[in-house]
């Protein structure tokens, strides 16, 4: 598995000066098109996750739908997406934060979580730390005592895990 790992991190592709200059993003799609590569990183979530209890997973708008929906349809549990203002229909509570460029705002419905939850909480990507810690305080307004935190890739040199506050459980598969 340590092989097949090392495989999908190498795919991802760096893509200079996007989605501004001095940016290195790292594209994610060059890992998720491949089909080895994407049963690799589902069967060691699952793995990793399998046995904690989760009954949901939420996952972050946007690309943390792509695996949070796969891991909760394996994990036996249900999903519930953190979501842009504006995108979703009922009551819900909203956490801002600040962006290197400005303030953003996310929301999750009201009767989304409760205090019996165990959650999976789930992102493509852990940079400067803003909207996972907005996400754990979402959280925490939905009265959720457990709860996991997991990201695809973590950017360590900009020491997001720094900002999350959180006793929850904190991982990355990738770390750049």
């Amino acid at each position: 598995m340590e092989a097949r790992l090392q495989e999908a991190k190498d795919s991802i592709r760096d893509v200079i000066d996007f989605p501004k200059e001095g940016i290195v993003f790292k594209d994610i799609t060059t890992m998720l098109k491949d089909e080895k590569h994407l049963a690799t990183l589902v069967e060691t979530l699952y793995e990793q996750y399998k046995d904690k209890g989760i009954t949901k997973v939420v996952g972050l708008e946007s690309r943390g739908f792509i695996l949070g929906t796969v891991l909760a349809y394996k994990l036996n549990a249900g999903f519930v997406p953190i979501r842009k203002p504006g995108k979703l229909p009922a009551a819900t509570y909203s956490e801002k934060y600040t962006l290197e460029y400005g303030e953003d705002e996310i929301h999750i419905h009201q009767d989304a979580l409760n205090e019996d939850d165990v959650i999976l909480l789930h992102d493509d990507l852990l940079a400067t730390g803003g909207t996972a810690a907005a996400s754990i305080k979402l959280l925490a307004k939905c009265g959720v005592n457990k709860a996991f935190v997991n990201f695809l890739v973590e950017l360590d040199f900009l020491k997001g895990r720094d900002k999350l506050n959180t006793n929850f459980e904190v991982d990355s598969l990738f770390h750049f």
